[in-house]
């Protein structure tokens, strides 16, 4: 008998066997324990956040408590935690993954991320400029492949930048 209709046939026969726990809504006492992580360190743990809101690959998202456990990739674009006191604080990520956890527990890892105050939007726009230029010029594949990375990643800097 297959795994799986050997498990339907346990749950018809006794339902009470199986405990399957239900997810509700977010209360305001339930609190997200984050991790903000890059591959050399570790640049900020908290255990009062109340919301993470990032940029997921499949669109922007927010992480409240509860949430159901996934695994997301990361688009350039802005990581903003915020915390009990309403305090809130932004990074710029490059990309990498989220990972939600069960228990209310978030793990962020990032390939590079910066607080979003340290950024120029001056040397964002000319950044991006001159991956445009690569890009358009007559490099290599290789050039203009990496051209359309940092151009992808100043393009969304800038974005961010504008809308802070």
């Amino acid at each position: 008998m297959s795994g799986l209709r050997f498990l339907t046939s346990a749950a018809r026969r006794a339902p009470r066997a199986l405990n399957i726990g239900r997810r509700g809504y977010a209360e305001v006492a339930d609190k997200i324990k984050l991790s903000l992580v890059l591959p050399h360190q570790s640049i900020f743990n908290s255990q009062d956040v109340v919301q993470v809101n990032l940029s997921a690959a499949t669109g922007d998202m927010g992480i409240l408590a509860n949430h159901v456990p996934s695994i997301e990739p990361l688009r350039p674009g802005v990581v903003e935690v915020i915390e009990s006191s309403n305090a809130s604080k932004k990074w710029f990520v490059s990309g990498g993954f989220a990972t939600v956890h069960p228990n209310n527990k978030l793990t962020i890892n990032a390939i590079e991320a910066a607080p979003l105050e340290e950024f120029s939007s001056d040397a964002v726009r000319a950044n991006l400029q001159e991956a445009q230029r690569v890009l358009s010029g007559s490099g290599s594949e290789q050039d203009k492949a990496e051209a359309r990375i940092e151009a992808d990643v100043y393009e969304a800097l800038q974005y961010a930048l504008s809308t802070k």
